[in-house]
């Protein structure tokens, strides 16, 4: 299963913000309002989890400034990557475009994907108030 956010203009370098979403901290100003947990495990990875939803690990797993953040589930029940593709336009300003990519069975996508559309649009909505 593959969603797209919109692409949305951030005002920050392609360097800022692949600098940026490589510091899993700055995730949680980036989160929706019906978050119930945040939480840094550890230097590159997180846990959270949105009402009604289960808890979530991701890690950054690589990145490519400018162009280029990857973060990843740490659990296998859930496989997923979720990508910032990063587009330098100018030394102030970038465009980012955020990319879920998950192997889920038909039942399981039925179920997540409007949740995780949200969820990315609100991801990128909260990118363009940076």
């Amino acid at each position: 299963m593959n969603l797209t956010s919109k692409k949305v203009t951030v005002n920050k370098s392609g360097e800022e913000l692949c600098l940026f979403l490589s510091d899993v901290k700055n995730f949680e100003q980036l989160m929706p309002e019906n978050i119930s947990k945040f939480e840094v495990i550890r230097e590159n990875a997180f846990v959270f989890a949105l009402k009604g939803m289960p808890e979530i690990a991701l890690e950054v797993k690589e990145t490519n400034p400018p162009n280029e953040v990857i973060l990843g589930a740490i659990s296998d029940k859930l496989p997923f990557t979720l990508t910032a593709n990063v587009e330098p336009i100018d030394e102030n300003t970038s465009k980012v475009e955020l990319l879920f990519e998950g192997d889920f069975n038909s039942m399981m996508a039925m179920m997540i994907k409007s949740p995780i559309s949200k969820f990315l649009e609100t991801l990128a909505t909260n990118m363009e108030k940076l």
